[in-house]
């Protein structure tokens, strides 16, 4: 039997009537919030998981790929080792999520799941702070980053309890925009500590970089404890009582899936877009750094460039969440995906120097929350609402083997060729192909 909510009664009715913190009345519509209406308790404890998390996304993006690439002999290539590391990691996600978010579908699993990939993704974390050689660092970092994706699927299926539909674009673009500034909060204590440490404590440069990956697990975990503790799962398919028959059941319910997305035209193309176009985005943002530590651009002008992208893309991604309530979510990300075909032009026939990485920066700040943050939420809509773990696992097979894809392309082809400039050029057509799939798919949100 399935389910479209938990238990009900009449004190959730009460507490739906009385505010806007009723898992009940956001999920199922029949109190909502208007859509531009503040941002609600249970909101807000959902957005600052952004915050915690973004901590580590930016610390893989600045800081780990250059200490890694000081862990390397000198004639190491770190923009092939890191693409392969990024390969790896999001493989294992795409092979698992499906699987996994189907079982979490079951009432109650979902935030059990979400514990297990969080607390993975922190000790791994702390964990990279070991005196390892480059190849047992970079293995530890894949297995954090398997806890932070395997996190984000189960998070990401978490904004359909948290919200209404009207509600998905402004409340996901507020995650996006303020993980992004809040990320800089512990990035700057870890730069300054890096930095200034050798001086003021009289510690080594690697020791002070170390002690960063730690700060970053602490905040990690102190901006995750608002939504463990407020979480509740109101879209399921099974009670506990019949969690082993559902659990049995869980390959057939993936087929069953499966077959009602390939029924599903509008979904299944844009699935298929949102497979070329993240792909894009995601090499863009995993590669970036290795990319200019390659070119040889000094790494301070590289981190404090990445810096001004976070504080870029906080009102961008707001923005954007804006901007969908006006024009609609999938022009937004039409709009998003030609931008980004420009910022690879860019890096392939223009950035040479620090002047051109932070032109990156910026441009890449000014539509990679928007981007994200909307793929999250116009998912979100158009799915059923009871399957939704499940149907996210789908959606990062397209997103995590999309990461695959590119990352293995970027890597492949720098090394056959020794130019990573041509690496960065293959991303365009996947680009294209995404352009093509928006324009034909027929947007099922948009009302007639």
């Amino acid at each position: 039997m399935t389910h479209t909510t938990g238990s009900t009664g009449s004190a959730d009715t009460t507490t739906a009537l009385k505010g806007t913190d009723a898992p009940q009345a956001l999920a199922t519509g029949e109190f909502p919030i208007p859509p531009n209406g503040k941002l609600s308790t249970r909101e807000k404890k959902w957005i600052v998981y952004d915050v915690g998390n973004s901590a580590f996304v930016l610390l893989s993006t600045a800081v780990i790929p250059i200490y890694a690439k000081s862990l390397m002999p000198a004639d190491g290539n770190i923009v092939s080792a890191w693409g392969y590391a990024q390969t790896i990691a999001s493989l294992v996600i795409a092979l698992l999520m499906p699987l996994l978010g189907s079982i979490a579908d079951v009432q109650g699993m979902k935030i059990k799941f979400f514990l297990g990939f969080f607390g993975t993704g922190v000790v791994m974390c702390c964990a990279m702070a070991l005196p390892l050689t480059w190849l047992p660092f970079l293995i530890v970092y894949v297995l954090a980053t398997i806890g932070l994706n395997g996190s984000l699927t189960f998070y990401d299926s978490m904004l359909i309890d948290t919200t209404t539909n009207g509600r998905m674009d402004k409340v996901s673009s507020h995650g996006y925009g303020w993980g992004y500034v809040g990320s800089t909060v512990p990035f700057i204590v870890c730069i300054a500590l890096i930095f200034g440490g050798p001086a003021l404590f009289d510690w080594s440069t690697v020791a002070c970089t170390r002690a960063s990956f730690v700060i970053t697990a602490v905040w990690w975990v102190a901006f995750t404890i608002p939504l463990i503790t407020s979480y509740r799962q109101v879209h399921y398919r099974a009670t506990r009582d019949h969690a082993r028959e559902a659990i049995r059941g869980t390959f057939r319910e993936l087929g069953s899936t499966f077959g009602k997305i390939v029924r599903n035209k509008p979904l299944w193309m844009f699935m298929v877009a949102f497979f070329f176009y993240i792909d894009a985005v995601n090499t863009v943002i995993s590669m970036s750094t290795s990319y200019g530590t390659q070119l040889g651009i000094d790494s301070t002008q590289l981190v404090v460039a990445l810096l001004v992208t976070q504080f870029v893309a906080f009102p961008c991604a707001i923005l954007y969440g804006r901007l969908a309530g006006r024009f609609g979510c999938k022009p937004m990300i039409t709009v998003a995906v030609a931008a980004y075909m420009g910022i690879v032009f860019f890096a392939t026939f223009f950035l040479k120097s620090a002047l051109e990485f932070w032109i990156l920066a910026i441009l890449v700040g000014m539509f990679q929350g928007g981007i994200q943050a909307l793929s999250r939420s116009y998912y979100g809509k158009i799915i059923p609402k009871d399957h939704a773990n499940e149907y996210y696992g789908f959606y990062d097979i397209f997103g995590k083997t999309a990461s695959i894809l590119g990352t293995f392309l970027v890597a492949t082809t720098t090394s056959l060729t020794g130019n990573a400039s041509l690496g960065v050029l293959s991303i365009a057509i996947l680009l294209v192909a995404a352009l093509v799939f928006l324009f034909l798919q027929k947007d099922p949100t948009k009302t007639v």
